[in-house]
């Protein structure tokens, strides 16, 4: 879906929970990292450059040799770059310069490394959720297709971006690799989105009949609803990206990857029977939980099946580190 709001105006509230990807064309053009880009990249890093050009900053790099794909190496036992610390100037004048290396800057948090940078660039209908505001720079490379939590607007600021988005029950047709080894925390595809080998995978096809593919100037955003997945790849020798991450559920509420975790532990390998008895257990009191699922029994009394706050979330956290340290 495409909706076309005037630069600095408002983003319709039904775009913020969509459960679609949507994208916003010329929504912040009138930043003034846009403007900058607009006149050249030198201008573009000269204006960064402003707000912490010594700062040490993590860096990914990767060799010639990995073609801008940052991914596992070949026995998955680790990855095919490495991560340093850099002044965010050097990163800068690198870029510049037209490095060789892939080069990486990621998830980076506005408030604490560019001082000043989030009030010029604001989204003031996604500000008020307290969104995680960060910064994406690097050169032409590719992030492989993984899916996040919250929910994203991606700004594209400087350079292009293709974006290419799944549903997130495609997770089956998608090979996603190691979930306790990851690049960047997340589990990846091991498809790489850009060059798919049918052959090694073949249930993707089915994948790409559900993709979304935007390809975003500066200017651009797109909205990405929580658990959709999707392939990041940089077009140009300079982009960057502001993206604002923020989720609907209340800040005390875990993740539920640490529900996934513990369910392999405890429930994967049961038996089958066992399986599906704790299948019913989970949708009683998780998947189709509703008003009636503790009606009988007196709000007093309901403890964890009451609605959580809270006061109640720290007692359950407190609860289960108990049991797990047994």
């Amino acid at each position: 879906m495409t909706v076309r709001p005037d630069a600095g105006t408002a983003i319709p509230d039904d775009v913020l929970h969509s459960t679609r990807p949507v994208l916003l064309p010329g929504l912040v053009k009138h930043w003034p990292l846009v403007q900058a880009a607009g006149r050249s990249v030198a201008d573009f890093c000269d204006y960064l450059r402003g707000f912490a050009p010594s700062t040490q900053l993590g860096v990914w790099r990767g060799g010639p040799e990995i073609g801008g794909r940052f991914f596992y190496n070949d026995d998955l036992s680790g990855f095919n770059f490495h991560r340093e610390n850099a002044p965010f100037g050097a990163l800068l004048d690198e870029l510049l310069a037209g490095s060789d290396d892939a080069l990486y800057l990621g998830s980076t948090e506005l408030d604490a490394a560019f001082p000043g940078l989030r009030a010029s660039h604001p989204l003031p209908e996604v500000d008020r959720f307290d969104p995680l505001v960060s910064l994406w720079l690097g050169n032409r490379m590719q992030v492989a297709t993984h899916f996040d939590l919250p929910d994203n607007v991606a700004c594209v600021v400087a350079g292009r971006r293709r974006f290419t988005l799944f549903p997130p029950d495609q997770v089956a047709n998608l090979y996603i690799g190691p979930l306790d080894l990851t690049p960047a925390g997340q589990p990846v595809s091991l498809v790489d989105h850009a060059r798919p080998d049918l052959e090694r995978f073949p249930r993707y096809a089915q994948a790409l009949e559900q993709a979304q593919v935007f390809e975003l100037e500066p200017g651009d955003a797109l909205f990405i609803p929580s658990q959709w997945w999707h392939g990041v790849e940089s077009l140009e020798p300079i982009n960057a990206l502001v993206n604002f991450w923020w989720r609907q559920s209340p800040g005390f509420m875990d993740t539920p990857l640490n529900t996934l975790m513990l369910a392999l532990l405890s429930l994967r390998d049961l038996p089958p029977a066992q399986r599906d008895a704790w299948r019913a257990l989970f949708d009683h009191y998780v998947f189709d939980a509703d008003e009636t699922t503790a009606a009988h029994i007196p709000p007093s009394a309901r403890g964890v099946l009451a609605p959580m706050n809270e006061h109640s979330a720290r007692q359950l956290r407190a609860m289960l580190r108990n049991r797990l340290n047994r």
